[in-house]
């Protein structure tokens, strides 16, 4: 599993003196933790081109999880989709508790199957509770929160967890993360990351039967995804998930020493290698990020998966930041994402994950730029699919 590694083993963190170091130097290894899955696609594909295979997340027959009770959801500071809930007033309820945060593509990927059961099973006595339990300082916004929701057709309770309580009571480390308990409140299946979806659903049926339940539906959903919730395609990824604030940031290859907070120009070099990643114009590098400062900043990768999705925001409230993507230099066309058009051109208005390559066919490495054809765009992440 992901957290003792930033990825594959060739990136490696920039800092302030523009000399390699581990990333273990330079981040807290408990704030990593947190991302084990939301990086989770980075953690898949890095061990996958190792050739080792990392099996399911997690197993429901994990003894010390079977023991536990659901947790007091008292730490939420707000809900959304319903009034508060309690633990104890949950019981006779089955519960699946899905921890996510909605700029996590590993989180969004499990979605149409957690939507699915919410729905199939509402009037069969299944409680599903997303805790949301930002990653960024933006998704800590409710109003923000609220609209990805809509966005997302997340019409199940809500429970608000900027403060990590929930996420602490539950002792949990991952992104997406769900806990599924009996209607005694005592926790019997869990599942870490994307995958084990028709074990989950089976426990779902069995839990609701046993709590006296009648007439349960049965068969598995499938799952319908559309745009940016549809898997990943893992047998072609071979790009990670790369953070390019300097707190975590992997694979900054442009030649000039970083400047940390504060603008500087920047150029790219004529030939990126695969996973690295270079800016050109002015930026302002910051911990959790990079902004640019001026019209026309540029930010290149070179990648190889079918998807490829940056988390973007405008800096200022209100702003829109005009951008245009290209692929080898060329407009993307039937290779473009679902938030630009065959020309490249898309608009940054919302915090959030936007999807900007989706290749057809066969899959290579390709060289992404995009060009922000106004300032104040801030950028925070890169994933892959």
């Amino acid at each position: 599993m992901r957290g003792s590694t930033g990825g594959p083993a060739d990136l490696r963190s920039f800092n302030m003196t523009g000399q390699d170091t581990p990333m273990s130097q330079i981040s807290d290894p408990t704030d990593r933790s947190r991302r084990l899955l939301c990086s989770g696609g980075l953690a898949f594909a890095a061990v996958q081109l190792t050739g080792c295979d990392v099996g399911p997340w997690a197993s429901a027959e994990d003894q010390s999880m079977r023991r536990s009770n659901l947790p007091a959801l008292s730490g939420a500071t707000g809900w959304l989709n319903s009034p508060p809930l309690t633990s104890d007033g949950l019981k006779g309820k089955v519960v699946l508790a899905d921890f996510w945060t909605y700029t996590c593509i590993n989180w969004i990927r499990t979605l149409p199957y957690v939507r699915a059961w919410a729905e199939k099973y509402r009037e069969h006595g299944l409680v599903v509770i997303g805790i949301h339990t930002p990653e960024f300082e933006f998704e800590k916004n409710v109003d923000n929160v609220r609209t990805a929701a809509k966005a997302m057709r997340v019409d199940y309770p809500i429970a608000l967890d900027p403060d990590y309580s929930v996420w602490e009571a539950f002792s949990n480390h991952y992104w997406p993360a769900v806990y599924i308990a009996d209607a005694t409140g005592r926790i019997r299946h869990h599942q870490f990351g994307e995958g084990g979806y028709e074990d989950a659903e089976r426990v779902i049926q069995q839990l609701l039967a046993e709590a006296g339940q009648l007439g349960v539906p049965g068969g598995l959903v499938s799952g319908q995804a559309e745009g940016v919730e549809v898997a990943a395609d893992w047998d072609t990824l071979r790009s990670g998930e790369t953070y390019v604030g300097y707190a975590q940031g992997t694979g900054f290859v442009s030649p000039e020493t970083l400047a940390t907070d504060q603008p500087r120009a920047y150029s790219a070099p004529t030939h990126l290698n695969l996973n690295t990643w270079a800016l050109s114009g002015t930026w302002t590098v910051a911990a959790s990020g990079i902004r640019s400062d001026a019209a026309g900043g540029r930010l290149s990768y070179r990648f190889q998966a079918r998807d490829l999705h940056l988390v973007l925001g405008p800096s200022h409230k209100g702003a829109t930041v005009r951008f245009r993507v290209t692929l080898d230099g060329q407009a993307p066309g039937d290779a473009h994402g679902v938030d630009i058009d065959a020309q490249g051109n898309g608009t940054v208005i919302q915090q959030r994950l936007y999807q900007l390559v989706r290749q057809p066919g066969v899959v290579s490495d390709r060289q992404f730029e995009v060009e922000f054809l106004d300032p104040g765009a801030d950028v925070y992440v890169f994933t892959f699919g």
